[in-house]
This record gives structure tokens, sequence and C-alpha cells, in this order.
């Protein structure tokens, strides 16, 4: 089984325990409800390990998901150059923990309180509630934007300005269903397409350029 990420515990414990009242107080059947739920926690809330292939020539996914768009960005004010940003929307079958596309240090952090629109929507990286950090290393900066979605209303981060990341270290979740965005230097080749599935510090996202 997949180990399960500390987050998921109070709703797992949650609908145990709802099943076990359920199931004394009116009917054995009557726990089958919370235990389907408590069973879609442990799903949800898993955190497969994952061998990372480090290199410093790539840029990895942060996250389990599907492309939905790729744009350039005129210019982005971390990376300080043109750009080009890729949208990696999560369903909420999606494995949830977010990692590092680069070795790095957090040189920029940001969060902001937003709507919860639909993940899926164009707009979304704007009005939504978000949090935003940039990393840098000795070859380039990025940043990564986790996005709350309609579901997705609770971002979680492990980390915090100045703190070094690991390529593929674990920094983060979105708790059911949202977006993740990567904006990195337009010299940096975009290596997915619209509607790939990815995963999260195994594909390939962007190889950098020598």
């Amino acid at each position: 089984m997949f180990p399960i990420i500390s987050e998921g515990y109070p709703f797992i414990g949650g609908c145990l325990v709802l099943a076990i009242l359920f199931g004394f107080s009116f009917h054995p059947m009557a726990s089958i409800i919370p235990l389907v739920l408590a069973l879609y926690f442990c799903y949800f809330f898993r955190n497969p390990h994952r061998i990372i292939q480090k290199s410093d020539q790539v840029v990895l996914s942060p996250a389990d998901g599907t492309v939905t768009e790729i744009v350039p960005v005129e210019m982005d004010e971390f990376v300080g150059v043109p750009c080009n940003k890729v949208v990696i929307f999560m369903s909420v079958l999606d494995v949830h923990v977010n990692r590092s596309p680069i070795d790095g240090e957090i040189k920029l952090q940001k969060y902001y309180c937003g709507r919860f629109r639909p993940a899926y929507k164009d707009e979304v990286g704007f009005v939504n509630e978000h949090h935003l950090i940039g990393i840098e290393n000795d070859r380039l900066r990025i940043t990564v934007k986790q996005i709350a979605g309609i579901l997705a209303r609770r971002i979680v981060s492990y980390v915090t300005l100045d703190d070094k990341l690991e390529q593929g270290q674990l920094y983060g979740m979105i708790k059911f269903g949202s977006c993740l965005e990567v904006v990195m230097p337009q010299d940096v080749a975009v290596s997915v397409q619209v509607g790939q599935k990815v995963a999260g510090g195994r594909t390939v996202i962007g190889r950098i350029s020598d």
C-alpha cells in the first residue's frame, strides 16, 4: 500500500469513527458509505515512493496530472526574462503531493487570498487563492504556483523563504482537485504537450539549453 501523507489522517480517522458509530447505532449497512469515503481518502492522500532521476539539465513536473495549457509569458517578474507557462490540472483521482522541479533555493514566496473557481478555468491563476514560490540555482530561475480550485480550498506548504530544495523533494500539496503553473525561461525547451499526462518528480517538462 502507498504511504499516506499526514494531512489525510483526520479525514480517514473521522470516516472510520463515523463508520463505527453508524454501524452500532443504526445498522451495519449504514457504515458502508463512511468506509468507502475512508478508502477514498487513503487513495487521495497517497504519497507513492518516487525514485527521482536528478539532472541539472531538466525541469521535472511538480505534480501528477494533465497538461492543459502551454503559453508564452511576455515577462515574469521573478524570472526576469520572457518565459513559457505550463499549466497542470490535477483531478481528484491524481496524486496531490507537489515536488520541486529543480534544485535550488526559494527566493520568492507569496500567498494570495482569492476566490475558489473551478481549476480548469483560464483565469484561476489570477483570481483564485494561490501560493507562489520562486526557485533559483546557478543556472536558472523558475516559479511554481499552487492554485486552489472549487473543491481544493486548502493549499499546504512545508517550505519557507530561503529554504533549499532538492529536485523532486516534496514541498506541499493541494487538497481535492486543483492545478499548478510552472513558469520557466523560453530558452528552456518545453518537452510536454497539451493533453499529456505527467507524473510529479518523473516527467521532464523542460530541457535546459547549454
